[in-house]
């Protein structure tokens, strides 16, 4: 199992560790429904180091990344990030990820799920040109994820950089905390705001940033997450988990990524996505909440009020900020509009749920 430069951290704080894509990784420290509850309000820090950053550079590398990507990377400016995904010859996805431009037209930086480095690394790789020059920065980028209303405000002392103003989906890059060559990045996965920054391990930066950002939200109560809350976190906003709510065999269209699949370009497998658009989905990526008392788990088989299996549920919780049990699955489209009732099958039970918008409220 891989370690990060913060494991030490983690453990020295009492975290829960468990396995995670291959790293020794912190599930809680003082609870999830805590941590949770301290991103929503306040703020909280996430070791993501285990994430995957290729970078891609050359005459052909923005060329290389519309080939491979359903969103527009063509709008990009330096200083702009975009999510987007990475499909298969099927249509499936191969991964979401993050494409952030760093210099127009020739350098950018693919942040991609941490159990899908190598897979990633490689299908990219085989689409690629003599004139794209790809890095695979990964074991040696340290990722750490600020999130929550007051993030932006307790880091802001630790840097030139006007993080206050750094608007969603776009990034800078200076010094932080002491530390040269920092990327800080309007992204996150919780919807709480707040931002991710991104640097390489050397002469100790990575006990420095930590430390530093400990230090500047003592005052405010500044506490470490660990996945647990990241998890509940993600899905009370309607965020996708690869794996989970996506995979190989999802399209961006049943997986409600209709919004970052642009058929303006040309890319893997656009010509079947475009057919798929037009004749319509079989089946849709839906959140819902409980009516009956139960908590919705992956796998668990959802169905129609006469007992028919309809699709399936892929991710599901009690929601800390919501105080109710809410959970995402495919079902088929005849079942996707908001108000629709199905049934989740838990055991010998079929408790009552219904169809709803996300982010969940």
């Amino acid at each position: 199992m891989k370690n990060t430069p913060f494991t030490a951290k983690h453990l020295a704080l009492g975290a829960k560790m468990a396995p995670f894509a291959g790293y020794n990784m912190p599930i809680s420290y003082t609870g999830i429904n805590d941590e949770h509850a301290a991103v929503r309000t306040n703020a909280g820090v996430f070791d993501v180091s285990h994430m995957g950053e290729f970078i891609l550079k050359g005459p052909d590398a923005l060329d290389l990344i519309q080939r491979i990507t359903t969103n527009d990377a063509s709008k990009l400016t330096a200083g702009k990030a975009q999510y987007s995904a990475l499909t298969n010859k099927e249509g499936g996805i191969v991964d979401d990820l993050i494409v952030y431009c760093i210099e127009e037209n020739k350098v950018y930086m693919l942040v991609v799920n941490a159990s899908n480095i190598e897979k990633d690394w490689n299908w990219i790789s085989s689409f690629n040109s003599k004139n794209v020059e790809m890095h695979n920065i990964s074991e040696k980028t340290c990722l750490l994820a600020i999130q929550g209303p007051n993030a932006c405000k307790i880091l802001q002392p630790l840097t030139d950089l006007d993080i206050l103003n750094l608007k969603y989906y776009t990034f800078a890059k200076g010094e932080f905390a002491g530390v040269k060559n920092v990327l800080v990045s309007a992204t996150g996965y919780t919807g709480a705001g707040g931002v991710e920054i991104y640097f390489e391990d050397s002469d100790g930066a990575a006990d420095k940033i930590w430390e530093a950002i400990f230090e500047a939200g003592k005052a405010s109560g500044i506490k470490p997450i660990g996945l647990g809350a990241r998890d509940t976190l993600r899905l009370e906003m309607g965020y996708c988990l690869y794996g989970n709510d996506i995979d190989d065999s999802t399209s961006p269209l049943e997986g409600g990524l209709g919004w970052i699949t642009k058929f303006s370009k040309s890319f893997t497998a656009s010509d079947i996505l475009a057919a798929q658009k037009e004749a319509g989905v079989g089946r849709k990526l839906v959140g819902f909440e409980m009516v009956d008392k139960g908590i919705p788990r992956h796998d668990y088989l959802i169905e129609d009020e006469a007992g028919r299996v309809i699709g399936k549920v892929t991710s599901g919780t009690q929601a800390p900020s919501l105080g109710k049990a809410i959970g995402m699955g495919y079902v088929e489209t005849s079942y996707a509009a908001p108000g629709s009732e199905i049934r989740i099958a838990v055991r010998d039970k079929k408790l009552k749920a219904v169809v709803t918008k996300m982010p969940f409220a």
